[in-house]
């Protein structure tokens, strides 16, 4: 295996010790998913925690996995470490013997082992053969896709995956130059990037190939397609109390998580019906109002956790939750017959905020950063 390449800082780990604790605190045995193990940061502050709780560990690196094992030796009795992606979930807990879990944790985006690792291809400002998978036992290298997509495919590719303004015009360049002869260095791409970019862009917002090399491993890895089937299996696994956290890392993987999180979240029932139908209320709450960032001590002691979103939620019991709900309705429908011709008033002794099921608080409203 050899020595660990990189440092390691777990990301925003109080918070997501925190989030995970009403979930994995409790009295009996509970089941925890790691869908990004990596160098096991976070993995073993939580195991450390909560000395009930067995983790599954997943990730699609197996030099990670190989680092994660030595790291958490010590748990070795209450652990199940995966080479396999975090879509594959449902299958992994299904031949381990889980029904549901407990808690789950997607740490998204490039390792520190990944990024520090110069022979991996991940970082623009070291010369590396163009890589970039994060399984390198299967998939497509980014040296692939930059010298065999064809200019529109190129193109879409930095456009939606990097957000690159500049996207038509580095997809020339590198054609271009593929034409010459195959791009094989993580050197020769950024400069290639950066000569592509008008001079008054390249002096602001960082490095100029930040954005290609993000769209390249993003295409490389399937991160978006991997990230959308993924969530909704995760909040489907979860029981009830059982809690969800992601780190995003850029915005296209923080709206996935926000659409994913929505959609449960909200009542899907008619909008004019007096009471919430059987089966179509909430079924998770959010814990935070909308994407946490990170405070000025985490970014100043781990400068990665600079553009980290965090997102997290919990699943709800269905049958507190209608009651919750219905009790709600009852209380609006009071206070709107109160001001309706005929009907009672605030002076007439009845006081609306006395009533069951005062409504002070909304289903986006969490715990609080």
């Amino acid at each position: 295996m050899g020595e660990l390449r990189g440092t390691h800082v777990p990301v925003l780990l109080e918070r997501c010790l925190e989030l995970l604790a009403p979930a994995l605190g409790q009295n009996r045995r509970t089941v925890h998913v790691d869908a990004t193990l990596g160098l096991a940061g976070h993995a073993e502050a939580v195991l450390a925690a909560h000395p009930n709780t067995v983790l599954i560990g997943l990730d699609r690196d197996t030099e990670a996995l190989a680092h994660a094992r030595v790291r958490l030796a010590r748990f070795a009795d209450r652990i199940h470490l995966e080479h396999a992606v975090y879509d594959e979930l449902p299958d992994v807990l299904h031949r381990l013997g889980y029904p549901t879990i407990d808690g789950i944790l997607f740490d998204l985006g490039v390792s520190s082992l990944q990024l520090d690792a110069p022979d991996r291809g991940f970082a623009y400002a070291q010369d590396a053969p163009l890589d970039m998978r994060m399984d390198q036992t299967r998939g497509v290298t980014a040296e692939e896709v930059v010298n065999t997509y064809g200019h529109p495919e190129l193109a879409r590719v930095l456009r939606v995956y990097g957000e690159e303004k500049f996207a038509g015009k580095i997809a020339s360049a590198i054609i271009r130059e593929r034409e010459r002869a195959p791009i094989t260095s993580s050197a020769r791409l950024a400069e290639l990037v950066r000569e592509s970019i008008p001079a008054p862009a390249r002096r602001t917002g960082g490095h100029p190939a930040k954005r290609t090399f993000q769209a390249l491993r993003i295409e490389v890895n399937r991160e978006l397609a991997v990230l959308e089937t993924a969530l909704p299996a995760a909040l489907d696994k979860l029981a009830v109390g059982g809690r969800m956290v992601v780190l995003s890392y850029h915005s296209l993987e923080d709206r996935l998580t926000k659409q994913a999180l929505a959609d449960r979240v909200r009542s899907k029932g008619p909008v004019d019906l007096p009471v919430e139908l059987p089966g179509s209320g909430p079924t998770f709450r959010l814990l935070s109002r909308g994407a946490e960032l990170p405070g000025e001590a985490e970014v100043a002691a781990n400068p990665r956790a600079a553009s980290v979103r965090l997102r997290a939620a919990e699943r709800l019991d269905p049958e507190a939750a209608q009651q919750g709900r219905t009790d709600r309705e009852r209380y609006r429908r009071r206070v709107k017959a109160m001001h309706q011709p005929g009907t009672g008033s605030p002076e007439s002794g009845s006081d609306p905020r006395s009533a069951q099921g005062d409504d002070n608080g909304t289903d986006d409203e969490g715990e609080g950063t």
